[in-house]
């Protein structure tokens, strides 16, 4: 792999929880995970992201980190993370993982030092009165302690937000980073990469945070083909580009195109803007269908809305099962075949729809809890997959999985796909390998083919075509390499992408 394998890496996001439990305790785990590589090396990945997998009380999935350099028992052990490092490099797989830098844990040593000592407190973000931020959760961003004073928590109260305007935080980080780099990690996912720096008068955002990025890119850089991820959600693009400056980080997540709805015009619109917005600054723009936070493509593109709102604004509005499908196929294609780095959300290339009917008392979201369960949360997504059988846990492992699987998924088990040519894994999988001779880092030249269909031609001389409109349309010249839906006379149906290779 090159050594700037990222700007084109097809990068799988496993959910450690969900993705496979490897000693039966219906938690997922790193022994799951080792024993599912050579799934995803024939899948077609070149990377493997993985959410929070240190010591955690769990209060928000992980994202509540009480130790950056040690590992969730319920995961396995650090000797176990550094075998499966060396077990996915053996495979030509990197790994990547969530660094978590606006706050940490109340369970943390630093939090519990905070607290019986206020000389310790510099580290965090306390004050005598709250102030009057909401938490992105819901309800105050501020709780209060024993002894009068209050912390800030943009996330839930479990997640105190840290003080970086106290040296001693950019060493601890700095440090944290050489310790998995030393290990063999290949890259960091940050989350919430915009929020780390805060004023008495905002949190998002300011001008000082880059100073941490230009300092962790010196640290990257002295290693080999590392790689920084940034999570940013940031409406204004000249503000997002600035993060991916040369000396900053190497890419973001593309969330104006994971939001985007289904609609011909918009996407356009996305995809230009930000060709545009990365060109400026000779980053690679990544394609971003679905994540452990957002509604899953199949459940979401079967709406009459199909843009992603959030706080769980369309959670159980009806949805077209088979529509969904099918615009997620073709919605799968037409990623793969843009410019840049993609990112695939565990599940995604099964297929798996939204579980919208999860019984309360089993949500764990902090989300649902902090809304009042007026906001349903992230655990529709985050559902445990299935591998095998007719009947759950369907291969996951364990008698019984952390959060329960619909008993139509039998259909859906990777073992059910592998075997039908026209599942949606066997278009994942082939779609993932042609896109590597095909598509990757480059640049694309749209055709033009009316208002209702995206074509383009890429570096290779490949063509996507995608028909978002209501009536088929004729192909193009050339040999068809792949379609996400069946062809008849060289017509391309509605809602259905296709690959040519023009003459």
């Amino acid at each position: 792999m090159s050594k700037t394998w990222w700007r084109g890496a097809a990068i799988y996001q496993v959910y450690l929880r969900s993705f496979a439990d490897g000693n039966g305790d219906g938690v997922g785990d790193l022994a799951g995970l080792r024993s599912r590589l050579p799934y995803l090396k024939d899948l077609g990945a070149d990377a493997i992201w993985l959410n929070p997998w240190y010591p955690s009380p769990m209060a928000d999935g992980g994202y509540d980190v009480a130790d950056y350099r040690g590992i969730e028992p319920v995961f396995g052990t650090l000797a176990e993370a550094e075998t499966l490092i060396a077990e996915a490099h053996e495979l030509d797989l990197k790994i990547i993982i969530d660094v978590v830098p606006n706050h940490s844990s109340t369970a943390s040593d630093w939090f519990q030092q905070a607290l019986a000592d206020p000389a310790a407190r510099d580290r965090f973000w306390f004050r005598d009165e709250p102030g009057d931020w909401q938490s992105i959760f819901g309800g105050p961003a501020w709780t209060q302690v024993p002894d009068g004073q209050w912390y800030l928590h943009l996330f839930a109260p479990e997640q105190p937000d840290f003080n970086w305007d106290n040296p001693e935080v950019h060493r601890e980080f700095e440090d944290v980073l050489r310790f998995w780099f030393d290990r063999g990690v290949d890259g960091v996912r940050i989350d919430s990469a915009a929020l780390l720096h805060k004023s008495d008068t905002a949190w998002e955002d300011l001008d000082p945070v880059h100073d941490v990025y230009r300092r962790w890119r010196t640290i990257a850089d002295s290693y080999e083909d590392r790689v920084l991820i940034g999570e940013l959600w940031l409406p204004d693009q000249e503000r997002f580009a600035r993060y991916l400056r040369p000396d900053e980080l190497h890419t973001a997540f593309n969330f104006d195109f994971l939001s985007c709805p289904w609609d011909p015009e918009e996407l356009r619109r996305v995809i230009d803007l930000t060709l545009t917005t990365h060109a400026t600054v000779g980053a690679p723009p990544t394609w971003v269908l679905s994540n452990h936070d957002v509604t899953r493509p199949v459940t979401r593109y079967g709406r009459a809305d199909t843009s992603f709102a959030h706080g769980g604004a369309l959670h159980g509005t009806p949805s077209d099962p088979e529509l969904g499908y099918r615009r997620a196929r073709a919605a799968a294609l037409l990623a793969m075949a843009l410019p840049g780095g993609l990112y695939v959300y565990q599940g995604e290339e099964l297929g798996l729809p939204e579980v919208e009917d999860l019984p309360d008392e089993l949500r764990q979201d902090p989300m649902y809890a902090r809304s009042g369960g007026t906001n349903p949360g992230r655990d529709g997504c985050r559902v445990p997959l299935p591998w095998s059988g007719d009947e759950p846990p369907f291969g996951f492992g364990g008698p019984s999985p952390w959060l329960p699987q619909p008993e139509s998924w039998r259909k859906l088990t990777a073992e059910a796909q592998l075997a039908d040519l026209d599942s949606m894994l066997n278009l994942y999988r082939t779609g993932l390998r042609l896109r590597r001779e095909c598509f990757g880092d480059g640049t694309l030249a749209w055709l033009p083919y009316g208002d209702r269909v995206l074509a383009f031609t890429r570096d290779s001389g490949v063509t996507c075509v995608a028909n978002l409109g209501p009536d088929p349309v004729p192909l193009p010249d050339g040999a068809v390499l792949l379609a996400s839906g069946r062809l008849e006379d060289r017509l391309l149906p509605p809602d259905t992408t296709a690959w040519l290779r023009t003459p």
